[in-house]
């Protein structure tokens, strides 16, 4: 065994392992190929990834200040194209790639930005039909968003004046390509919706390469061109160039010349219109004067015209006839509406309610006498009713029967004595008369025939 001084430690080995990896030309500098999984892009810009074929992966990052330059955002199972470097993570003590640049395997970076861009902003909804504005049919003041040299300009400022020489034209110059151009062309559009006179608005560019005309691809200047308040006509490039922007736009124009052309009407097709406008005015104005003439003609010649004393003589007669209707017919509803009146006077007096009243007391008198006579006749039945119902209690009392000199006898506890059984000899019993009773003793019993037998 060694001593213990000959020992390394974990922090020593990796270092010593690093230095290797940094030493080797083969390692400083590598460029790979390979799918991207467990994509993670960290909140302080840092990209974390493994990039793995078939058989291998390796751990990858790529930092902020490499990735910011980055024109596209990768995504787990894109296949792309690397150049960095190979050192050793000494917290882990494992290798891993550092990327320096990445683009994208078999599809240039721009066009995948230009894809990704598209469709995020589609889903979003920005380039929907409803989000569309009109343009304006004649334009007062129309802004231009462009270079202020190159040939997009020129086309644009001389098809306006051709066309519409009556518009009002600011220009608001811009860089339109570059790093800095996004930034120019969407405070442009900002400042120019600022301006409470602005009808309609052109942005664009000559023609150019994709890299050219990429500042019209930025999410910068498309959203600028979506909060728009004023109409925005797109014009960048050639017929077969297509931008981000022209999405956008409220209308999308092949050419600068052809923005233009969709900004403003054409006087001389204005003047035309407004000549065949005036010629129909006056030959519709003939046609209407030549019928009148005509109608005017008629009349002349009609019997009104030719004979008014027999037509005026013709009318009296008529109106002395209508006027004697009219009397007679105003006699009739008269008499009518008199006949009317004294059938309601009549109604109202038989339905008068002193009338109503006396007949309602003339009933009363009689309707009391009844009930009196009812009552008394009533009362007399009842009460001989009740004579006979006492006369009968009279004959039935036992106080009727005492009187004829019979008596009632009870024992002590009060019940009436009925037969000799209910007493004893010795008892003391009560007997009942009709002035009073009398209280007994009893000395002897002697058993009679039972008389209800």
């Amino acid at each position: 065994m060694k001593g213990q001084d000959n020992y390394l430690t974990v922090t020593a080995l990796t270092r010593y392992i690093k230095r290797k990896f940094e030493l080797d030309k083969h390692l400083t500098t590598v460029w790979l190929k390979g799918e991207i999984s467990n994509f993670k892009h960290h909140s302080r810009g840092h990209m974390y990834f493994t990039l793995k074929d078939e058989q291998s992966r390796i751990q990858s990052v790529m930092f902020a200040g490499n990735n910011r330059s980055l024109k596209f955002t990768p995504e787990s199972g894109m296949q792309v194209l690397i150049k960095g470097e190979v050192s050793v993570y000494e917290p882990q003590g494992q290798y891993q790639l550092y990327v320096h640049e990445m683009e994208p395997d078999g599809i240039g970076a721009l066009q995948l930005a230009y894809e990704q861009l598209r469709n995020k902003l589609r889903e979003e909804g920005l380039f929907s039909s409803d989000r569309k504005k009109t343009l304006p049919l004649y334009p007062k003041h129309v802004g231009i968003v462009t270079s202020p040299t190159g040939a997009a300009v020129r086309d644009i400022l001389i098809t306006l004046k051709r066309r519409y020489p009556l518009v009002n034209i600011t220009l608001f110059p811009v860089l339109v390509q570059g790093l800095e151009a996004k930034y120019s062309i969407a405070n442009a559009i900002d400042q120019a919706n600022t301006l409470e006179s602005l009808d309609l608005l052109i942005v664009g560019r000559g023609g150019g390469s994709l890299e050219e005309l990429w500042a019209f691809n930025e999410e910068l200047v498309v959203r600028a061109i979506d909060r728009s308040r004023i109409p925005i006509i797109s014009a960048v490039g050639h017929e077969t160039d297509s931008t981000i922007a022209d999405f956008a736009a409220d209308v999308r124009a092949a050419t600068p010349t052809a923005a233009a052309e969709l900004a403003v009407p054409s006087q001389a097709e204005l003047i035309d219109k407004i000549c065949r406008l005036q010629q129909t005015i006056h030959r519709q104005m003939k046609q209407k004067t030549s019928a009148d003439l005509e109608k005017l003609e008629r009349l002349k010649k009609s019997y009104a015209f030719r004979y008014p004393r027999q037509l005026i003589t013709q009318k009296e007669q008529e109106l002395d006839r209508l006027l004697e209707r009219l009397n007679r017919q105003t006699s009739n509803t008269h008499k009518q509406k008199q006949e009317q009146l004294q059938q309601l006077v009549d109604r109202i007096s038989r339905s008068h309610p002193m009338k109503q009243l006396e007949e309602a007391k003339e009933q009363l008198l009689h309707t009391k006498q009844q009930v009196t006579r009812s009552f008394s006749q009533l009362y007399q039945t009842k009460v001989e009713h009740f004579t006979k119902q006492l006369e009968k209690l009279e004959i039935l009392s036992p106080l009727s029967i005492m009187r004829r000199g019979y008596t009632i006898s009870y024992r002590n506890d009060g019940k009436m004595i009925k037969s000799v059984k209910q007493v004893q000899p010795g008892e003391q019993i009560s007997v009942k008369l009709t002035d009073g009773s009398v209280d007994c003793q009893v000395w002897g019993i002697e058993e009679g025939e039972n008389v209800e037998s």
